[in-house]
C-alpha cells in the first residue's frame, strides 16, 4: 500500500463485545467509520475484524538463558506478530529493546523494566537479584524504565525449604509497592504459590502473573480489590514435566508443583466466575515459543471462561485495562481479519487471514 492509499475492512468488524460494524476504514494509519470522499487507491479486506490481539505477559529480548541479540529479539516480535498479537505487556526482561518502538513493522510493546528478584532465587541472568533493603530503590529504578509497570518475582523455590516460598517480607513489598504507586505506575508480581499472595495483595498490588496459588479463602480478597491474574496456561501446562525434573532433589517442591497444575482450571474459573479481571498472557520468551497467544485464548475456554469474557481477555477488555485504544475512531489501525466468526469458536484466532499494523498490512 503506497502512503496515500486507503483500506477497506468489511464484513463484521467487531469494535466492542456488543459493538459489530459492518465496515471500517483506514486513512494515514488510522481508523475511520466514514468513507473517505474522493479515495482512489482502495484495498479491500474481508472477514471478521478484531482489535490487534494482547499477550499481556510475553518477553521479547530474553530467551531460556537470558538477555538475546537484537537478531533474535525481532524474529520474537515479528512471531507475535504473525500471530495476531500486535501489543504486547513485557512482563521483564533484561534487553533494551527501545529500538523496535522505531519499527512500524513490529508490535508495540508495553514494558515492566527488568524483573526484580530475592538474591539467587530466581532464573540467572533474567533479573535483577538483591536483598530487601534495596527494594524500593530498585523499584524506583525500574519503574523510570518501563511503560507504567514494574515486575518483582513474588515466590520462587527456596532450596532449604524443598520448596516454593515468598521472596519478600510483608513490610518490604509494602514499602516497594507505595513507592510504584507514587512514581504512577503499577505492579505485577511473578507468583507460583499460595504463601505470598496475601501480603502482596494487601500491600496493594494491581496484578498477579500465574496465580497458580490463588485458593478459595484468597478470591474474595483479589475479588474486593481489583487485583487482576495472567494465568498464563500455556506456560503452566509445563509443570508435570517440570516437578518431573526435580522430583530427586526437591520432592517436596514437585509434588506442589504438581498440585497446582491438577487444580489450574479450577483455579481460572473460580477467579472468573467471583469477577476477578484475567488476561491472556502466554509467559513467551523464556522457555516457551512466541506466537501462542490462540492457544492461550484457547486454554481460557477449556478452563470454563466464556468464549466472548476469554476473546475480551485478548482484545478489548485488555487493551482498556493497559491504556490502549481497539477499533475506535481515529485510533491507530492495528487489528486482525479471519475468515470465519471468533466468538462461534475461539481456534478461528489461531489463522489470522490478514494483519493490519499501523495502518499497513504486514501479514
Amino acid at each position: 500500500m503506497s502512503d496515500g492509499a486507503v483500506l477497506h475492512v468489511k464484513g463484521q468488524v467487531l469494535a466492542g463485545p456488543d459493538d459489530v460494524r459492518d465496515e471500517l476504514w483506514v486513512v494515514g494509519g488510522r481508523i475511520s467509520y466514514d468513507r473517505p470522499a474522493g479515495a482512489r487507491d482502495v484495498t479491500t479486506v474481508t472477514g471478521w475484524a478484531l482489535p490487534g490481539l494482547v499477550d499481556a505477559h510475553c518477553h521479547v529480548g530474553l530467551d531460556a538463558h537470558g538477555p538475546v541479540d537484537a537478531e533474535t529479539a525481532e524474529k520474537q516480535a515479528l512471531t507475535d506478530r504473525d500471530a495476531g498479537t500486535l501489543l504486547v505487556r513485557d512482563a521483564g526482561s533484561p534487553s533494551d529493546t527501545r529500538w523496535i518502538d522505531d519499527r512500524a513493522d513490529l508490535p508495540k510493546i508495553i514494558r515492566a523494566g527488568r524483573h526484580i528478584a530475592r538474591t539467587r532465587r530466581y532464573i540467572r541472568n533474567y533479573a535483577w537479584e538483591i536483598e530487601p533493603d534495596d527494594l524500593v530503590a530498585y523499584v524506583a529504578q525500574e519503574a523510570r524504565r518501563g511503560d507504567g509497570w514494574v515486575k518483582l518475582v513474588g515466590d520462587w523455590i527456596d532450596r532449604d525449604l524443598g520448596d516454593l516460598a515468598p521472596c519478600w517480607p510483608r513490610e518490604a513489598v509494602e514499602a516497594a509497592i507505595a513507592e510504584a504507586h507514587r512514581l504512577g505506575v503499577r505492579v505485577t508480581a511473578h507468583c507460583f504459590a499460595e504463601s505470598s499472595l496475601r501480603d502482596l495483595v494487601e500491600a496493594g498490588i494491581d496484578c498477579v502473573e500465574h496465580a497458580t496459588g490463588l485458593s478459595e479463602d484468597l478470591i474474595p480478597l483479589f475479588a474486593e480489590r481489583g487485583v487482576a491474574i495472567v494465568p498464563t496456561l500455556v506456560n503452566i501446562a509445563t509443570f508435570p514435566k517440570l516437578a518431573e525434573g526435580g522430583e530427586k532433589k526437591f520432592p517436596r517442591w514437585s509434588a506442589h508443583m504438581r498440585r497446582l497444575h491438577e487444580r489450574r482450571y479450577d483455579t481460572v474459573r473460580g477467579a472468573y466466575d467471583a469477577g476477578i479481571p484475567v488476561y491472556v498472557g502466554t509467559d513467551a520468551g523464556g522457555s516457551l515459543a512466541h506466537g501462542l497467544v490462540a492457544e492461550e485464548v484457547a486454554e481460557l475456554v477449556a478452563a470454563g471462561i466464556p468464549p466472548l469474557a476469554a476473546l475480551s481477555a485478548t482484545t478489548w477488555g485488555a487493551r482498556a485495562w493497559l491504556g490502549r485504544p481497539g477499533l475506535q475512531e481515529g485510533a491507530p489501525a492495528d487489528l486482525v481479519v479471519y475468515e470465519a466468526d471468533p466468538r462461534a469458536d475461539v481456534r478461528v484466532l489461531a489463522a489470522p487471514r490478514r494483519v493490519v499494523l499501523n495502518g499497513r498490512v504486514v501479514g
